[in-house]
């Protein structure tokens, strides 16, 4: 590859490109076994004579950093001495003091955990890899002449091919002019609150609920109000009145795992509808419904367009596909639009193009009559561990969809998070239902059953009883 060499003192010429060289090898710009360009090009490129190059080159052959090959060309043979060069380390920049309490958080280490209750992930063993690799090949065949940049709302045949699929699976009203194409989820939560938040608004959010869309919200400034959830979903007598965006799980409350009742549906959008507010509909997994019948949307009972509806097809795909979107008003569609190709202008087209054939041709709905099977005996094997191997302690949220079930500790002295760390020291990582509240938690558990097969679940159970079993007795 090009090194970048800057030639600025007269007369010692070999010496800047033997130093600059020998320092891109020592901080690993520079790996072993790779080719150098030859010197002839070498001095073409940097305007010197082939001399001056010729003698940077033996210096480092002479130390050991370069070795030449005969009729192949000149290596680097020397591993690196050092870490790879940082940028300044001065502390004179500084973020907006928003950003100090937004630093992203990665993921914890999966090291040692046999036993996988994580939320949010579907398992990718269970993706149609050889169906999707082909539909990807064929577009880009189908693409090596086309020029220009994509529209930023996605391409018009995935539009309408998911706005098919949401107005027959879950009612939806939308056609494909309705349908915004985002990366995933999360980017939907950034572009509404771009185009919907003033700075200081404020955002009435679900509590327990769901820390990426809150942080979204403060990412713009949003003054972010958590709202208590019950048995029939938010509580809509508890909204704060000055709340601009009202963001709601109603489906598949996250994590609760309870659904929003038709009562409180209507009450929410006649307070939103008296409040001059808009309401964020995530409804992230739905796809996978187990029992009883599914209730409307709340953009389906909309009246007055005051819904946006949020999809994502993580949960049914892959999340690395990065694929979801947004069926917003008609008064919001150009503003959104502006803000996507401010963003990133548009998204990856080759998934997209899979994706509208992967729906048009049926695929997509026998993939999802699988998923729902399969997540079903594990919904159901999980179910049944609870209730056999912890049902004294533990009183499981009703659920009837969704990826995930959350359960109360019946004492709810019981420190959650220490059952949790050593859940993951026995290799079994599952985490606590307090880490999605933002005020008074109740202690109990969030199980995901997407990456855990059903077979696993009993004995990852038992591992989680047994450290419960043996855990500190609260108040000692």
């Amino acid at each position: 590859m090009d090194v970048h060499i800057s030639l600025t003192r007269s007369g010692r010429l070999a010496a800047d490109v033997y130093e600059q060289l020998r320092a891109a090898i020592l901080d690993g710009r520079l790996r072993p076994g790779e080719r150098m360009p030859a010197t002839r090009e070498l001095a073409q490129r940097l305007a010197v004579s082939r001399n001056t190059a010729l003698d940077a080159y033996a210096r480092l052959v002479a130390e050991g950093f370069l070795a030449g090959r005969a009729g192949a060309g000149t290596y680097v043979t020397a591993p690196p001495a050092a870490e790879a060069r940082r940028a300044p380390a001065g502390r004179v920049l500084q973020p907006r003091p928003l950003w100090r309490h937004l630093a992203f958080v990665p993921s914890a280490a999966r090291h040692g955990i046999a036993r996988d209750f994580s939320l949010g992930a579907p398992d990718p063993k269970l993706f149609p890899w050889d169906e999707w690799r082909r539909l990807v090949a064929r577009q880009q065949r189908g693409r090596r002449r086309t020029t220009g940049y994509p529209p930023p709302d996605g391409d018009p045949g995935l539009r309408a091919a998911l706005a098919r699929h949401v107005g027959l699976s879950r009612s939806v009203r939308a056609g494909a002019g309705d349908v915004m194409i985002t990366s995933g989820a999360q980017q939907a939560f950034d572009l509404i609150a771009r185009v919907l938040l003033e700075p200081g608004a404020c955002v009435a959010v679900e509590d327990p609920g769901y820390p990426p869309a809150h942080r979204a919200f403060r990412a713009h400034g949003a003054r972010v109000v958590p709202v208590p959830v019950d048995a029939e979903g938010l509580v809509v007598d508890a909204l704060p009145r000055d709340a601009r965006l009202v963001y709601v799980t109603p489906s598949h409350q996250f994590p609760l795992g309870t659904a929003m009742s038709l009562a409180r549906r209507l009450a929410l959008l006649a307070w939103a509808e008296r409040h001059g507010a808009a309401i964020l509909e995530d409804d992230y997994d739905s796809e996978f419904r187990f029992d009883g019948r599914p209730l409307e949307p709340l953009q389906s009972l909309d009246r007055h367009g005051r819904v946006l509806y949020v999809g994502t097809l993580s949960k049914v795909l892959l999340p690395t596909l990065r694929l979801g979107f947004i069926v917003a008003p008609p008064s919001l569609m150009p503003s959104l639009h502006a803000a996507r190709a401010l963003a990133d202008s548009h998204g990856a087209v080759d998934a997209q193009l899979a994706l509208r054939e992967f729906i048009d041709d049926g695929m997509f709905a026998r993939h999802l009559r699988r998923l729902v099977r399969i997540y079903r005996e594990r919904r159901d094997a999980l179910r049944d561990a609870l209730a056999t191997q912890l049902g004294d302690a533990l009183v499981p949220v009703p659920s009837a969809a969704g990826l995930h079930a959350s359960a109360y500790f019946a004492d709810r002295r019981v420190d959650a998070a220490a059952v949790c760390a050593r859940a993951a020291a026995a290799g079994v990582a599952v985490e606590p239902l307090a880490a999605y509240y933002q005020r008074r938690a109740r202690a109990g558990l969030v199980l995901g059953y997407g990456l855990i097969g059903a077979r696993e679940i009993a004995d990852g159970v038992r591992r989680i009883a047994h450290q419960l079993a043996n855990a500190p007795q609260p108040g000692l």
